[in-house]
């Protein structure tokens, strides 16, 4: 009796040794990572439908869970990244992921902040993303920003107010196709209307930069500005009669405000400003006019090759351990596949960046999208990208601080010059 006792114990005893080792096993360790990104409105609502869906399925399965902090203003999250590079007191600290572009990944980077992509993504992985795009993460012998939504520069005009000028003076669309057709459109435009402006750029240095490209040379020479050239003259002389004629306004700020206000016709900008610009112009006087905007292609000189800039925002991985970088690759992976960077695009104005996405399912997607503005915009940078080269700027910490001298230099110096009789001796004056 005592023998069949010990021996039901020592059943019972391996029963629960077993369960208790099975319990144990079944249980995953769950690694949460903090992510913040800078997507507001539309963009934020996509996402975070995103990360809830991959919260429930795929980071359920693996035990990866995603939190995510919002910070809408690109400046606030620039300067909480800046502090954290700078080790400031009362910094935050570094999240798992992170939404970045290069200028101020490549300052994390070098206080070694943030992972290297290439640690944990196979070169077939790594085969399923436009290779541009790819690249422009690239520095510093590594990948650092990887590749969620890209963007070009475009035309962004008001074609209900372009008609009425048309109407009455014979202007031809087509002459917006280069940056002298511009400045021409644009002397006579502000004949026309009374002392309107015609044009506005989003961002003066890209105008340069992408000019320089155009025509054959670099904005930058040896970590220097390349502004004593033939090339660089033309460019400027161009915008230069412009201003000076009234037809071309010099604003510290988006063109789109500009639009809206009825103040320019056309600008150039972002390809993913396209949300900003609505369907309704407010006048000073407040009256309210429906207006339909046409997204052209980005404008080139005549005697320059189509080259359009490329660029946009990524992601980052903080450093942390390698389990935890692991789980965030495995995230970003699922976010850029193709079917959720689809989800993603469609509804922000952004391209995809896997080439399925971009080759195959962009084509057969715009038809089907509700939003008028961002099917004209993606018709627009598709055809772009059958007849453009598309160049992504240098990134150094001295050279992206040459590029904001330039912006806030430029801006000043048109500015000051906007009301003078005459643009002759303005190119000496500025380069100087």
């Amino acid at each position: 009796m005592k023998k069949i006792k010990r021996g039901l114990f020592i059943l019972l005893g391996c029963l629960f040794a077993f369960t208790t080792s099975c319990d144990k096993s079944e249980k995953k360790e769950i690694i949460t990572l903090e992510m913040w990104h800078n997507y507001g409105g539309t963009m934020q609502t996509t996402m975070d439908k995103l990360i809830d869906e991959f919260n429930s399925t795929v980071g359920k399965e693996k035990g990866i869970v995603i939190n995510t902090t919002t910070i809408t203003s690109s400046s606030e999250l620039n300067e909480s990244l800046n502090m954290i590079v700078d080790g400031e007191q009362g910094a935050p600290n570094m999240p798992d992921i992170c939404t970045a572009y290069p200028k101020v990944a490549i300052l994390l980077q070098e206080q070694n902040l943030i992972a290297d992509f290439d640690d944990y993504l196979t070169d077939d992985e790594l085969d399923k993303y436009v290779d541009t795009f790819v690249e422009e993460g690239r520095f510093n012998e590594g990948l650092y920003v990887f590749p969620i939504a890209k963007s070009t520069e475009v035309l962004y005009v008001n074609q209900t107010l372009f008609d009425k000028f048309a109407a009455e003076t014979g202007a031809d669309i087509s002459s917006l196709a280069t940056f002298e057709g511009i400045e021409s459109l644009a002397k006579e435009y502000n004949k026309w209307s009374g002392g309107k402006a015609f044009y506005a750029a989003d961002s003066w240095f890209n105008v340069a930069q992408v000019g320089m490209k155009q025509l054959g040379n670099n904005i930058f020479k040896e970590e220097e500005l390349n502004l004593n050239s033939e090339e660089y003259e033309y460019i400027f002389d161009t915008f230069a009669n412009a201003v000076v004629d009234g037809g071309v306004v010099i604003y510290d700020g988006f063109a789109s405000d500009l639009s809206k206000t009825g103040d320019v016709i056309c600008s150039s900008g972002s390809s993913a400003g396209i949300l900003f610009y609505g369907d309704t112009v407010t006048y000073p006087d407040n009256t309210v006019e429906e207006v339909e905007y046409n997204i052209l292609p980005y404008p080139v000189f005549e005697d320059g090759d189509k080259v359009a800039l490329q660029r946009g925002g990524g992601l980052i991985i903080g450093k942390s351990n390698s389990k935890k970088e692991a789980a965030a690759v495995e995230f970003v992976k699922w976010l850029t596949d193709t079917k959720q960077n689809m989800e993603f695009i469609s509804s922000t104005g952004y391209l995809p960046v896997t080439k399925q996405a971009f080759e195959v399912e962009l084509p057969k997607t715009i038809d089907t999208l509700e939003d008028e503005r961002i099917k004209k915009m993606l018709t627009a940078v598709c055809d772009m990208y059958d007849t453009y080269s598309f160049f992504t700027p240098e990134v150094s910490n001295e050279l992206e601080s040459l590029s904001d001298e330039y912006e806030e230099n430029y801006i000043k110096f048109m500015t000051e010059h906007a009301k003078d009789e005459s643009s002759e001796g303005l190119f000496e004056e500025f380069t100087k």
